[in-house]
């Protein structure tokens, strides 16, 4: 990262537009200018070099596994934004939002573990696959006497560079434990089982097409008949929300294991000041949802 660059300056809302929002009950034009920022914010912290002063000595392949699930979180939110400014694409951005929740979560995991094992976890997950791969084509290559296709040629040459980057041997690819999944990681973190339902469970319908994801996105139903539905999914306003949350979750814990307290809170202010943001205008979003008709 450039020394000179600055942190990223946050969305500056007039009053009238919040106003605006207030007076027809649609939040989702300032929510989104708060989601968009919060991509930028992952952008920075990716962009923190590891031979910066206030770093702290870190694996190489560690700290590449969190700047690109962190990146991942960046490029998926911006692309959001492309899709979404418009209010459209609401089946579309509930998948992205999964896969960025998954990043998010995976991220908060590393960092809260912070071991080699975890690491090694995370990083031979993925592994596993090319070396079963590179099994299949070793197979392939053997059957006919040691000859090899040039397309098995760079598949193995692309494999061989997976895991020289990876800082790992074969040995200990095959030998690790598997990572956990993503339940276990939330009830590792001790987040609510919430977390898990609304982020893990509901966010693969979308990504999966279940009956509910085909009500809520694909069909129109009335009076007991189906058709398509039309090119009107809406993003929701609970996404502009939810997701930011979780990837300021994953940056606030990104820091803690980038630098030391003192540097690292500086960048944690800022990540806190978003959040209070997001949460004050939520709170006008949810408005008398949590309350019940006995609460009168």
């Amino acid at each position: 990262m450039n020394t000179e660059e600055s942190f990223p300056q946050p969305p500056l809302i007039p009053a009238e537009e919040l106003e605006q929002c207030r007076a027809t009950g649609d939040f989702c034009p300032v929510l989104f200018e708060w989601y968009k920022y919060t991509g930028l914010v992952a952008n920075f912290l990716a962009r923190i070099a590891l031979e910066s002063p206030a770093v702290r000595r870190r694996k190489a392949a560690h700290y590449a596994s969190l700047i690109g699930l962190l990146n991942r979180c960046c490029r998926l939110m911006l692309a959001n934004v492309a899709l979404s400014h418009e209010g459209l694409y609401g089946e579309t951005t509930a998948i992205v939002d999964r896969c960025i929740f998954e990043s998010a979560v995976k991220i908060v995991w590393l960092c809260q573990h912070a071991s080699d094992e975890a690491f090694d976890r995370y990083i031979a997950d993925g592994l596993k696959t090319e070396l079963a791969l590179k099994s299949q084509i070793e197979q392939k290559i053997a059957a006919r006497d040691g000859r090899t296709l040039k397309i098995e040629e760079r598949m193995l040459a692309s494999i061989a560079r997976y895991i020289a980057a990876s800082e790992m041997t074969e040995t200990q690819i095959s030998g690790s434990k598997k990572l956990p999944d993503l339940a276990s990681m939330i009830d590792a973190l001790g987040s609510e089982r919430l977390t898990y339902v609304v982020g893990q469970q509901i966010g693969s319908h979308h990504v999966h097409g279940t009956w509910p994801s085909l009500l809520t996105h694909y069909l129109e139903w009335e009076d007991g008949s189906f058709q398509p539905r039309d090119h009107d999914a809406e993003t929701h306003v609970n996404q502009y929300v939810f997701v930011p949350m979780m990837v300021l979750a994953a940056g606030d814990a990104y820091c803690d294991w980038l630098m030391e307290a003192e540097d690292a809170g500086v960048f944690k202010s800022v990540i806190q000041s978003v959040r209070d943001e997001i949460l004050a205008i939520n709170k006008e979003v949810v408005g008398g949802d949590f309350t019940s008709d006995q609460d009168a």
